[in-house]
């Protein structure tokens, strides 16, 4: 249908451009209008009500109505709008934030640099390293080892540490020195037979072959999500990230963790390094750092990597990166809240409770569905696999568009849901949603589920 000529969805249409849209089928299509929010529920322009599973892009961990972010955003406005950090410049928030970060942080950790996006986060931990390398007189240690569907942004830099066929395809990405070694995804990608003890020593063996075979004195950091987002919800074998540590520190190669989105509680435990293992020389955040009620990035770096930096920049005179916005005195005095309101309100009991309700609940719906092939997650984060052949593991062929089908009858039901590689679903809802939630919002996915079901046995029904 047609939208009215002045709407909302129609000047849409005529003006906007949109992130990850197939933009010839937005013409005829149109957008879903969103006006407002109210814990995990979201209310289109149509009055419509809709839970909203991923929590937006995994980031609005509060829900979408917190009265205390409001009210931080508000009062900073009055007292210090804008100011910057360039220069040796600062103002409370920032420095309140950094102090709260470093204190958080899963691993010992001596600065945090600010940005406003996990992108851009991700692009100035590159910007870093390669400087650091330079400073200290390793100008060849610059290449960076990240993971096939891995997601790390969209900026040059940070989409070729991703690993997703659609942020290189016609972007003449990735870059040169970037590099990407296997999945860590034991349903599609062990050998016959292989444990996902013995799966994990391989792939910890692919890394040194790769270190090895481009010179270890060139390759300068690994980077990795402790449970792989966009590239479907992955969780590595339990050995997996131990492996992979023991093989970075015998070849002095760094390990970037990207927790734009395990951060904050995602996963049971304040950082997904925490759950998987992991100990950090640089971390990424973003997302839940303020809830994503406004923009906010940081890069928290060791000790040995701020001395690098500042070697660098006492040779030079300065440190020639940074955004106006770094730092912002407004985004961070909502993060502050935020982290303030996770402490206060023990968000992290919270999800330790409703995560095992939540992972237990989607098992038993959905594991023995005829279009589901995998069940994976934990805390409150998971991911539900749509294939064509369970006994096989196969998925459907990707012209099907089977997940994004899915997607959409999932708004017919009321959940907004997100397909991912392999007609993956992603589940992360807001940190904040109960238990009687949970239920309503796998009710809704369900009845998408079994109507996906219906369509597609009729097609496979019809005659060719």
């Amino acid at each position: 249908m047609t939208p009215p000529r002045n709407s909302t969805a129609a000047r849409d249409i005529a003006y906007a451009l949109h992130p990850y849209t197939d933009h010839k089928a937005h013409l005829q299509n149109g957008p879903l209008v969103i006006n407002r929010g109210k814990g995990v529920r979201v209310y289109d322009d149509q009055g419509k009500e809709y839970i909203e599973s991923v929590a937006g892009l995994w980031c609005a961990s509060l829900g979408f109505d917190n009265e205390r972010l409001v009210q931080a955003a508000a009062a900073q406005m009055r007292k210090l709008p804008f100011y910057h950090a360039f220069t040796a410049k600062s103002h409370e928030p920032l420095v309140d934030l950094s102090e709260m970060l470093i204190e958080r942080a899963p691993a010992p950790m001596s600065k945090v640099f600010f940005a406003n996006s996990g992108s851009e986060a991700n692009d100035s931990a590159i910007k870093m390293i390669w400087y650091m390398n330079n400073a200290i007189g390793r100008p060849e240690k610059k290449k960076i080892i990240a993971r096939l569907k891995g997601y790390h942004g969209i900026t040059l830099a940070a989409a070729s540490l991703t690993g997703l066929p659609a942020n290189h395809k016609l972007f003449d990405l990735p870059l040169p020195g970037f590099h990407h070694v296997s999945t860590p995804h034991h349903y599609h990608n062990a050998r016959p037979g292989e444990s996902e003890e013995d799966f994990a020593t391989r792939l910890a063996e692919e890394v040194e072959a790769k270190i090895l075979a481009e010179g270890p004195e060139t390759v300068a950091a690994f980077w990795a999500e402790p449970i792989m987002g966009a590239g479907g919800v992955i969780l590595p074998p339990a050995t997996y990230f131990p492996k992979i540590q023991a093989v970075l520190r015998k070849y002095d190669v760094l390990f970037v963790v990207d927790e734009v989105i395990c951060g904050f509680w995602r996963t049971g435990n304040y950082w997904g390094s925490q759950t998987l293992g992991i100990q950090p020389d640089i971390l990424v955040c973003a997302k839940a750092l303020s809830a994503s009620y406004l923009p906010i990035s940081a890069v928290l770096v060791s000790e040995t990597v701020f001395q690098g930096i500042a070697e660098g920049s006492s040779s030079i005179g300065t440190w020639g990166h940074g955004f106006t916005y770094s730092g912002h005195p407004v985004p961070a005095a909502v993060a502050i809240e935020t982290l303030k309101i996770y402490d206060e309100a023990d968000i992290g009991g919270h999800v330790r409770r409703v995560g095992p309700y939540m992972q237990q609940a989607l098992r038993e719906r959905f594991a023995g569905h005829p279009l589901v092939g995998e069940v994976r997650g934990t805390g409150l984060i998971a991911g539900v696999e749509l294939v064509e052949d369970k006994a096989a593991a196969r998925n459907f062929d990707p012209s099907r568009k089977v997940g994004a089908r899915l997607s959409k009858l999932g708004e017919k039901h009321g959940v907004i849901m997100r397909a991912m590689t392999n007609d993956s679903m992603g589940f992360s809802p807001p940190l904040i949603i109960t238990e009687a939630e949970i239920d309503e919002m796998l009710d809704r996915v369900g009845r998408a589920l079994d109507e996906l079901a219906v369509e597609l046995r009729r097609e496979s029904l019809a005659p060719v």
